[in-house]
């Protein structure tokens, strides 16, 4: 596992005007997999560029929908359960390094379409920080209380 690089990858959360995170429920699993939208950094891509890019593919939501509020300082990482690795992303990884970005959403909930063409989730919801980190699995639960606590100022208390 050492061996194993980190994914490069951009994490998003979005935010409505009540103060909520958009969560999803991941579609390829059997358990209960609730997370942000996130996915990989292409070579030579922008970190900003790549977050929009993937909240297009995965939650349907336009640019023109959002508005960035801040980005976490620095890069966050997690690596995978061992019972992981090796199996997803072609064995490539070992965890995944992220650059993080808070957005105002400023459209509507029908704006949201996860039916996406290479969807991801089966279902999404809103819900308070603590919620979401309650959510996710337990490989992503110090991730989250990191990326939220970077972002506090940003986030209703």
């Amino acid at each position: 596992m050492s061996d194993l690089g980190y994914r490069p990858c951009a994490g998003i959360i979005i935010m409505n005007a009540a103060g909520l995170i958009f969560v999803g429920q991941r579609i390829d699993s059997v358990v209960e997999a609730w997370q942000l939208p996130q996915g990989g950094i292409d070579d030579g891509e922008d970190a900003e560029a790549a977050a929009l890019r993937e909240l297009g593919e995965e939650t349907g939501i336009a640019p023109a929908h959002v508005t960035l509020i801040a980005q976490a300082p620095g890069e966050f990482f997690y690596d995978l359960p061992d019972e992981l690795i090796g199996k997803v992303w072609k064995g490539k990884w070992r965890g995944q390094r992220q650059r993080w970005f808070l957005f105002r959403f400023t459209g509507t909930d029908t704006d949201v379409n996860i039916a996406t063409d290479h969807q991801e989730f089966r279902a999404w919801r809103w819900a308070t920080p603590d919620e979401v980190v309650a959510l996710a699995v337990p490989f992503k639960r110090k991730l989250y209380e990191d990326v939220f606590a970077a972002l506090s100022t940003h986030l209703p208390q």
